[in-house]
């Protein structure tokens, strides 16, 4: 009972995830200004890392889990060289 219930909850939630990250990829190629587009690429990677952590939970397999802790630190270091050139127009000083 409870594996139908977990499974359930975890197909739902990876529908809503991939239904977030079309929304945030219109955001991604309309944004009209480039902060948008950040922000648009921030919230893509967030559900692209909690998408694949559903899939950990679901299948149980551990490479998943990985997988998003690659994707999170990738995302976090790609967002501050994005901020860094919008307020100063250069990454590397």
């Amino acid at each position: 009972m409870s594996a139908i219930i977990l499974f359930s909850a975890v197909s739902i939630a990876q529908l809503m995830l991939v239904a977030s990250m079309a929304i945030v990829a219109v955001r991604m190629v309309i944004g009209p200004r480039a902060q948008d587009r950040i922000v648009g690429l921030d919230t893509f990677y967030i559900n692209a890392m909690l998408l694949l952590v559903t899939f950990g939970v679901g299948t149980g397999r551990v490479v998943y889990f990985e997988a998003a802790l690659v994707i999170g630190i990738l995302g976090f270091v790609s967002s501050v060289a994005l901020a860094k050139f919008l307020m100063r127009g250069e990454v590397i000083e």
